[in-house]
């Protein structure tokens, strides 16, 4: 099967798009997208801006960082940049309760909320180093919230045409004009990785405010109180995610906030199939398992088989990204290079801006082309075996540069390109992917649940990866580093290969049958069948029959009295 012939995930998506009324594409629904993806700049800014601020003079001076002690110095400081991870790593688990309770655009205002008072307590610190960690912390418990909130409000809400394309989005604001630098009187700094907003504002206020006064290393800060501000202003433009609406039973709230993401009426084919599509699923869930609390779902997650293989699918995605080694490269990248052999500053600035510019363009290729035309299982295959074979190199480039042996100019230029190239396999692969798994591989019930728990994960891991990085680079003597994150791309590419289904083109309810397989049928049953992909598409480019119009239209009447009996599903709480 090619790749453009009339079965190919090609066809079928261009089909897919071409059968999508053109009224879907409405200002409400970017609008909509655009607030959710929000939710990932926080992440961005934190790793663009932390780092740099630590390093200005008035920062220092501030919290006393220019002793004697150069050891204390660099723990005090590595604890200031990465004690936001950690909270990060708490707050999936602490925005487990409220994602259903609350609803997902209460949850969201809630947690821009928590992050900006983080930044607050981080402005207001004055001198006091507890007061900057717990701020530090508290940001971080907003900003881990925020990675389970938006990608899961951006998947509920997106048709499922354009599902891989827009949840993407929030990747797009979370690395956005993401690039490194190290300040040039600075440049041992163990962790320089900044974004390009950042950089111009850190620099900014370098350049323009004297280092004598607290304002300096305050600014940057105060800037990003842009962030919860705007999101909090931009949820109330948007409507409550219809899939959270639907599972508290309020099945009129669903049907209308529908058609207004979706810009047609109710009686469009279009919004009477994905109305049929969601609540067959919520039905099918809620007799199986009937009511359940937070802790219920969250004791589904790991004994309803079907609920399990999810979590761990997803979990272990977060965990193969971490160790995949694109992180420790993206936070350490101003060390590598000077393992490979730069030694000047200002081209260790150029080339780890440039790495950025890459990351960012290579998540766009990601979004336009891989995701959903390729495929998410393709992808993650081509992802992960363009940085195993990158770690290669980098392995064997150092074992010989490092060990005294001769090298040529043309295999360090390959090093460094080798760092460049891994950043498109990262861009296709494992930095998008866990992300959309988290958000579209869990039914509804279990959908803030599941993706609170596996965000958790993914934080604690790359904390843990982070922290590590520098001494496994001593301990590994440079090289060894590489080819224990090659071992791990290996191992990605056969987990992947053996275990990870294609969801491109599916409703999030079609998902749900992938999961009852056993994970030997997994590869056989891994791409979507023709009837799968495409009786949804002819139901929606070809105009039903006076006598399944009637049908559609009679349950939609169905759905809609049911709404008005909205206290008879109070009792479920999913």
């Amino acid at each position: 099967m090619t790749w453009f012939s009339e079965h190919s995930v090609l066809h079928r998506y261009a089909v897919a798009i071409r059968a999508t009324p053109r009224q879907v594409f409405s200002l409400q629904l970017f609008l909509t997208v655009t607030t959710f993806a929000i939710a990932g700049c926080p992440k961005g800014w934190d790793e663009g801006s932390a780092a740099s601020i630590t390093q200005l003079t008035s920062f220092r001076n501030s919290f006393h960082l220019n002793s004697s002690n150069a050891v204390q110095d660099s723990n005090t400081i590595s604890n200031l940049v990465s004690l936001v991870n950690l909270g990060a790593g708490i707050g999936p688990l602490l925005s487990l309760p409220f994602n259903d309770i609350l609803g997902r655009i209460w949850s969201y205002r809630l947690w821009m909320l928590v992050y900006g008072i983080g930044i607050i307590l981080e402005v207001l610190a004055g001198s006091n180093l507890n007061t900057m960690y717990a701020g530090r912390i508290i940001a971080g418990f907003g900003i881990g919230a925020l990675t389970v909130i938006g990608p899961m409000g951006i998947a509920e809400c997106a048709p499922r045409s354009l599902r891989g394309l827009l949840g993407l989005s929030f990747n797009v604001c979370m690395i956005g004009g993401q690039g490194r630098s190290a300040f040039p009187r600075r440049p041992t700094s163990r962790k320089a990785n900044r974004s390009v907003i950042g950089i111009f504002v850190v620099y900014g206020v370098q350049q323009s405010i004297p280092a004598s006064r607290s304002i300096q290393w305050q600014l940057p800060f105060i800037v990003q109180l842009a962030i919860p501000v705007l999101g909090f202003a931009l949820s109330f433009l948007v409507p409550e995610s219809p899939r959270f609406l639907l599972g508290r039973g309020k099945e009129t709230a669903t049907v209308q906030v529908l058609c207004r993401l979706r810009n047609l009426p109710e009686d469009a084919p279009y919004v009477l199939e994905e109305c049929a599509a969601m609540k067959e699923a919520h039905s099918a869930e809620k007799i199986a398992k009937g009511g359940s609390g937070f802790l219920g779902l969250l004791k589904e997650c790991f004994t309803v088989r079907n609920y399990f293989r999810r979590t761990r699918t997803v979990i272990i995605a977060y965990v193969l990204a971490q160790f995949s080694g694109a992180n420790s490269i993206t936070n350490y990248l101003p060390t590598i290079l000077t393992l490979l052999g730069v030694t000047n500053t200002n081209q260790r600035l150029l080339y780890t801006a440039g790495y950025s510019i890459a990351k960012l363009g290579c998540l766009f290729i990601a979004s336009l082309f891989f995701v959903d035309l390729v495929g998410r299982r393709k992808s993650l295959l081509v992802g992960v075996t363009v940085q195993g074979l990158c770690h290669v190199y980098l392995a064997v480039y150092l074992h010989r540069f490092l060990g005294g042996g001769s090298v040529t100019r043309g295999s360090s230029d390959m090093a460094i390109a080798a760092i460049f190239i891994h950043a498109f396999g990262w861009g296709i692969g494992l930095l998008p992917l866990p992300y959309l798994f988290g958000a579209e591989l869990f039914p509804t019930r279990i959908r803030s649940v599941g993706g609170a728990l596996s965000a958790s994960f993914h934080w604690l891991f790359y904390f843990a990866i982070t922290k590590a990085t520098p001494a496994m680079l001593t301990a590994m003597n440079g090289w060894g580093l590489f080819a224990f994150f090659a071992a791990w791309c290996a191992i990605a590419w056969v987990y992947g290969f053996i275990m990870i289904p294609e969801t491109a083109g599916r409703s999030l309810e079609s998902i749900n049958a992938l999961f009852d397989l056993k994970w030997y049928e997994i590869r056989k049953n891994a791409y979507p069948t023709d009837e799968d992909l495409m009786a949804p598409i002819v139901t929606q480019a070809t105009p039903l029959s006076n006598a399944e119009n009637g049908d559609v239209r009679q349950f939609a009447g169905d759905l809609m009295l049911e709404g008005k009996s909205e206290s008879e599903h109070r009792e479920y709480s999913p």
